[in-house]
């Protein structure tokens, strides 16, 4: 009896979870479309006041003060409005879980360690509801992570606008995910008040970290000597998995936060040629210079949280894009809160340009730069002709959550429905307790 209430309890939690029944995804753009009188922030850092954007079926045609409005097109009047590439979200969990305490709603972990042959997008789903309140703040494409063993699997980057997920694919497993080793040691806090006893330290964690990343080395060189085997006695599924990383068409994102754990990652690159990315990085203030160097992007993480170490400044979350900034390290933030579940990605950067960068390179680092992270900046990233038509409009400043009001967003030029949950629900009870 317990079991048929559990799964009946399940059903009705998983049915709540589905998306709006009124949104659908919009159709494909066809025809041409101008945005007028708007300020357009491109995303590279530059800004054109009394800008016109021409959209041709799903690409941008034109960016200009004097571009020429033709007559029998449809136009959209952003005069006093902000015009901003669509923000990207570089490393999220969106699709794949949505109620954290459900587990039945829960799809990003894979049993296992070593798990390069799992594709994430493929248990994306486009029905959440979740997804409709990260456009409303601007948020057009995700890079949708796998999570569980040391090797996590690959991520692919997706449009929030689609029926399912293939439709949503927009670069597909551009990534492979994985989770660097401790080499940190984090007593247990409650150890003294609870009266027990720690059983390793320090050294133990370093040396089991240390034995843990030799055995992901072994299976890279494997893989490698298993890719240049002319012909193979059998077809190793996890080797194939790992074959772009050796050709350079996928990046090795290695989730991590302290410095040891980035120079272990770096040294990764060296010995193996891999394009490397740190996800998290929350130390990478530290060797701006030497990631430079090594040419390692950096995905800041959840910038809205206090240091890595306690005597660490307060505020270094804040100030820590400042560092990579001026180091000339390519680097982007990111929102990683499993309340705010990324839509606090535009706030996130805003806090960063109120300690030490500019809002434009504060934009740059969740549009185009996280485009060329993710290997995608050829097609979006930016407000420029030849790129896909991801376009947000903003009565405000995009930044700043006090005047931030999204009042158009198009991808791939269509205009997107921004109705979701939390506005629902806002209408509902404006109406039960009849406020005007």
């Amino acid at each position: 009896m317990k079991k048929i209430i559990s799964i009946i309890i399940a059903a009705l939690l998983t049915g709540a979870a589905m998306a709006q029944d009124n949104v659908y995804p919009a159709k494909a753009n066809k025809g041409t479309l101008f945005i007028k009188n708007g300020t357009v922030h491109v995303g590279n850092g530059t800004v054109i006041e009394n800008c016109t954007v021409k959209i041709v079926d799903s690409k941008i045609a034109e960016v200009g003060a004097n571009v020429q409005i033709l007559a029998d097109a449809k136009v959209v009047d952003a005069k006093g409005k902000h015009v901003y590439p669509g923000l990207i979200l570089s490393n999220t969990q969106l699709g794949l879980v949505e109620v954290n305490s459900v587990r039945a709603t829960n799809d990003h972990t894979e049993l296992g360690v070593l798990n390069p042959d799992i594709r994430s997008v493929v248990a994306y789903n486009t029905d959440s509801r979740v997804i409709n309140t990260l456009r409303s703040n601007g948020i057009l494409l995700a890079n949708i992570v796998p999570q569980g063993g040391t090797i996590s699997g690959s991520s692919s980057v997706v449009q929030l606008d689609a029926w399912n997920w293939e439709d949503a694919i927009y670069a597909a497993d551009g990534g492979m995910h994985m989770d660097m080793p401790s080499l940190f040691f984090r007593p247990n806090p409650f150890a003294a008040f609870l009266g027990i006893a720690e059983t390793r330290n320090a050294a133990d964690v370093v040396k089991e970290g240390f034995a843990k990343i030799e055995e992901i080395k072994n299976f890279f060189r494997e893989a490698r000597a298993y890719h240049k085997e002319a012909v193979h006695s059998a077809t190793n599924l996890k080797f194939e998995a790992v074959k772009n990383l050796f050709d350079k068409k996928q990046k090795l994102f290695v989730h991590c936060d302290i410095v040891k754990e980035m120079l272990a990652a770096i040294d990764f690159a060296k010995e193996f040629g891999f394009d490397v990315v740190i996800a998290g990085g929350s130390e990478s203030f530290l060797i701006p210079d030497l990631l430079k160097q090594n040419n390692i992007a950096v995905i800041l993480g959840q910038r809205h949280a206090l240091p890595t170490t306690p005597d660490d400044d307060v505020d270094l979350p804040y100030k820590s894009a400042t560092y990579l900034q001026n180091a000339g390290v390519l680097y982007a933030i990111n929102d990683e809160d499993g309340q705010t579940r990324g839509r606090n990605l535009p706030f996130n950067a805003g806090t960063a340009a109120a300690y030490g960068i500019t809002k434009e390179q504060a934009l740059t680092a969740i549009t185009l730069n996280a485009a060329k992270i993710l290997g995608i900046d050829h097609i979006t990233g930016s407000v420029e002709a030849g790129k896909d038509a991801n376009i947000v409009i903003s009565e405000g400043d995009i930044l700043d959550m006090r005047t931030s009001l999204i009042s158009a967003v198009y991808i791939q030029g269509r205009p997107v429905n921004l109705d979701d949950k939390h506005k629902q629900l806002y209408e509902r009870y404006k109406l039960k307790y009849d406020i005007k």
